[in-house]
């Protein structure tokens, strides 16, 4: 009832408007307990988690997501928050709140004004991954579409180094690398094209828990390629999969935004998330675009 009240009549062009109510709507989530059941279920799930990995107390990603993100006309990937390097159930608890409080950031807010989309019809999933230790190594995004022209043919790996959300939030500037799909399926090591990126910063773990910090990556890492061609393949083939998988399920053509980290303590690869690639796959392919520079 509060949060209808905090949020009836907003007009997404009134940005102070929004700010204020967003503001006000996260603060009435925080200062809620979660229910009994479900923090009982929580608890229950990271402590096995430990358990799995001989510790009392295991560094966790938090990520959110809502469950609206594959709607054919919104995109809602990006508006919700994730959290990294979390350690201990009350900070698990806490984060999965911050988690659902971010379902009324300023942003997600106005996209839903401007949508009609109903701000209690969009829900949000919380997904508790162990850390990949990738603020060791490397991580970076995968897409099975080129991102510029749609062209299907193409899987684009970009990385970075550390954990994935300095490359996701477009904070630095990441190696690209191209795979070549059809040759690629007929058993060709169809890397077509790499490009160096500069790397500049990188994202690791804080001093104190449940913090990261942003550092300068040396410059001799900065001057070469993140991760291997062997790995790049290694990513390919997994997004391949991973696409034909959910183009199968969907009964259409699905290409796939990814995203993928090297953990530097084992040396191994992972697909941390995967989520339907919503730009150049909502485009017409019968319609070509023409651009003139008329100077």
């Amino acid at each position: 009832v509060q949060l209808k009240k905090v949020l009836q009549g907003l007009d997404s062009s009134n940005t102070q408007a929004l700010n204020r109510a967003g503001e006000k709507a996260r603060q009435i989530i925080l200062s809620c307990a979660i229910p009994s059941d479900l923090e009982e279920a929580i608890r229950k799930a990271y402590h096995r988690l430990c358990a799995e990995f001989h510790t009392d107390a295991i560094d966790v990603a938090v990520r959110s997501s809502a469950t609206a993100e594959d709607l054919p006309t919104a995109s809602f990937a990006g508006q919700q928050e994730t959290y990294l390097n979390i350690r201990g159930e009350k900070a698990l608890l806490e984060t999965c709140k911050k988690c659902f409080a971010s379902l009324f950031t300023d942003r997600a807010i106005a996209y839903r004004i401007e949508n009609r989309i109903d701000h209690f019809k969009t829900y949000l999933s919380i997904g508790v991954q162990k850390m990949i230790r990738s603020d060791l190594a490397s991580s970076g995004v995968i897409f099975t579409v080129d991102t510029e022209t749609g062209f299907p043919h193409i899987v684009l790996v970009t990385g970075s180094y550390g954990l994935g959300e300095n490359i996701v939030q477009g904070a630095v500037n990441p190696d690209e690398f191209q795979v070549f799909k059809t040759a690629f399926k007929k058993g060709y090591p169809a890397l077509i094209h790499k490009e160096m990126g500069s790397k500049a910063t990188q994202l690791i773990y804080g001093s104190s828990p449940n913090s990261i910090k942003k550092i300068n990556t040396p410059v001799e890492d900065q001057r070469k390629f993140c991760i291997t061609d062997k790995e790049v393949l290694q990513l390919a083939k997994w997004a391949i999969d991973i696409e034909e998988y959910y183009s199968r399920k969907n009964g259409r053509w699905t290409p796939m935004d990814l995203e993928w980290a090297k953990d530097g303590q084992t040396g191994k690869l992972y697909i941390v998330q995967a989520r339907p690639e919503t730009v150049q796959s909502r485009k017409n392919p019968h319609v070509v675009e023409e651009y003139r520079d008329w100077e």
